[in-house]
């Protein structure tokens, strides 16, 4: 029994304990965000409806069946008497509309463009899936890097501290020493509590876009090699401005659209009447054509219209470009900056401030130096350590948004 019970116990204990996060590398929480994200599920979706509606585009409408009673009497000496009639008869007819042949091409190509739209928001919504799912992962693993490094100043910090009763008993520091250490530990514990703050709120982000409830960052961060000519030469192919000129073919299709309603449509019918069996049956045929009389009234006003359309359309692709190579060279200088600021940080105030902490550790053990000097050093070294952080992880964001948003193809 007591193997039994020892299994179970340690079965109650593995699940009580809370599910760790799944790791995900960059890779891999990419192609998760691909595969999960509703935002892309329901482009594709729009796609295939797109697709769907294509085979109909420009068809034949469905025929018509008429039914009817034709010369039925209501008045003279054989009203109400149809079968004394020799006119009255049953009829059954079919007639089948034919739209001019611009008017079903101009449908097809409007179908199309349908079509190239919907591929370009796909493609459109991939690329921004990329680019959040990029900056969510690395702003978590550089969340946890913080903590980390933040930990490590603090253990040093507390080791260093907790020999101070001794110091003060020898008579080599002062109380209020003891005291000053204990308030800069607090000040990192309110810190790492932010920090904390921050990894969750990361986390969250990542969760969104992953769909992965578990989700957290391992692996090796990964450094996108800027280069501004190839970014600027793959301008024209940014899906952003596909999906603008997909549209500008659609407002085209439009405009044909609308120019072929000034053609004349035709119809075909037939019917069979059916008389008194005294009387011999009819066939009727005939043919119907639209008269497009009035076009300045009806026709060219939606071709105006159209026309509109479609020069706004183009207007606004000039615009999107504008502001794509605006928005690229803000974002190459912006990081640029952040480049000059991290490799400041990196190699000269953390070096420094670490240099700081040997120096004024070594005066501190050789009673040169007060607990307050050495307290003051370690707090000055969480700064600076966190500051490299911070300004390596706006390095690597920039990197990624830049070569994943302005990229002309997949990485």
């Amino acid at each position: 029994m007591k193997p039994l019970f020892l299994c179970a116990a340690l079965a109650a204990v593995a699940m009580s304990r809370p599910l760790s996060a799944e790791p995900l590398t960059f890779d891999a929480a990419l192609a998760k965000a691909l595969a999960n994200a509703p935002s892309l599920q329901a482009r594709r979706l729009g796609a295939d409806a797109s697709r769907a509606a294509r085979g109909a585009a420009g068809a034949l409408p469905d025929p018509k069946l008429s039914v009817g009673i034709d010369s039925f009497p209501v008045s003279g000496p054989l009203a109400f008497r149809p079968l004394r009639d020799d006119f009255t008869g049953a009829r059954i007819g079919i007639s089948q509309d034919f739209p001019n042949l611009a008017k079903r091409h101009a449908l097809r190509a409007r179908a199309d463009s349908d079509i190239t739209v919907a591929d370009a928001e796909i493609a459109a919504e991939a690329r921004t899936l990329e680019v959040e799912t990029a900056v969510a992962w690395i702003t978590l693993a550089y969340a946890e890097r913080r903590l980390a490094a933040l930990d490590d100043i603090r253990a040093r910090l507390a080791k260093l501290v907790g020999t101070t009763p001794s110091a003060v008993a020898a008579g080599t520091a002062r109380p209020a020493q003891v005291l000053a250490g204990r308030q800069t530990i607090a000040a990192l514990d309110d810190r790492r509590d932010e920090l904390l703050s921050a990894v969750a709120r990361a986390r969250t982000d990542l969760v969104r876009w992953t769909g992965d409830a578990l989700a957290s960052a391992i692996g090796e961060v990964p450094d996108f090699a800027v280069d501004d000519a190839q970014l600027h030469a793959a301008l024209d192919a940014n899906p952003a401005l596909a999906t603008i000129a997909a549209r500008v073919v659609q407002a085209d299709a439009d405009v044909r659209l609308a120019r072929a309603q000034r053609r004349p449509d035709f119809g075909v019918d037939v019917s069979y009447q059916r008389r008194d069996p005294r009387f011999g049956d009819y066939i009727s045929a005939g043919v119907t054509i639209g008269l497009p009389l009035f076009k300045r009234h009806r026709q060219e006003p939606l071709i105006a219209a159209r026309l509109a359309d479609a020069a706004r359309v183009r207007a606004e692709r000039e615009d999107a470009a504008r502001g794509l190579t605006a928005a690229l060279d803000a974002a190459l200088a912006d990081h640029a900056m952040h480049h000059a600021q991290w490799m400041r940080s990196r190699e000269t105030v953390e070096p420094l401030a670490r240099q700081r902490v040997d120096l004024d550790t070594a005066s501190y053990g050789a009673g040169r130096a007060s607990l307050v000097d050495v307290v003051e050093a370690h707090s000055a070294l969480a700064d600076a350590a966190l500051a490299t952080l911070d300004r390596e992880a706006l390095v690597m964001i920039d990197g990624a948004r830049l070569t994943l948003t302005y990229r002309s193809s997949a990485r």
